[in-house]
């Protein structure tokens, strides 16, 4: 599994591409649409994209993977969010290309998307249905979980409480991860459960 990390140009998430054979792969948090050339320099196909959750700047560039046939899937908690208001893009003026949800998993559930095993794991907390997803020893958290930082809760479906059990569900995983997050740099599970100072194991 190779994974590509792709960093925002101006404000966006990062957003990771995920290929197993070469050939195609898997987009986690699509943020803008020129994720669809970053793929195209690598000869990769986007088949699927997973959505941490609905916020604008993790998903502008899924109408530009849409539109070439990548399937869209988010948690299933957070479909009714990704069009509406809770998305983020009307406060700032931005509009979302169209696209549509192709499925939305429920925690716990695994997915096997060209030849790599995702499982989700739903971590609410920044919104309503967020979701992180776990692939081999890696975990894309999204904006869950950040180095040394947690996501914000102050926007309309966020909560505090949540986020932190959130964590802490992490945290209670067995063993160590790599922490892809959707700002700033990666880390690791170990270091998060010793030193974030937020949320203590």
């Amino acid at each position: 599994m190779n994974i590509f990390k792709i960093y925002p140009v101006g404000f966006a998430a990062n957003s990771y591409i995920i290929t197993s054979d070469g050939a195609n792969c898997v987009v986690v948090d699509p943020a803008q649409p020129r994720i669809a050339e970053e793929c195209a320099k690598r000869g990769l196909t986007p088949k699927y994209a997973l959505l941490t959750h609905c916020h604008y700047d993790h998903i502008g560039g899924c109408g530009a993977l849409y539109d070439l046939g990548c399937k869209i899937i988010c948690g299933e908690d957070e479909k009714d969010l990704v069009f509406g208001e809770d998305n983020r893009a009307v406060f700032h003026g931005i509009i979302i290309p169209h696209f549509e949800i192709y499925k939305t998993l429920t925690d716990g559930e695994r997915v096997e998307l060209c030849g790599i095993q995702f499982t989700a794991v739903a971590t609410p907390g920044h919104t309503r249905g967020g979701m992180c997803y776990i692939a081999g020893d890696t975990i894309f958290s999204g904006d869950t979980l950040f180095c040394r930082s947690v996501g914000r809760t102050d926007f309309s479906t966020g909560s505090y409480p949540a986020l932190v059990s959130s964590i802490k569900k992490l945290y209670s995983l067995g063993g160590d991860y790599k922490v892809l997050c959707g700002h700033g740099e990666d880390t690791t599970l170990s270091a998060e459960r010793k030193f974030n100072p937020y949320v203590k194991e």
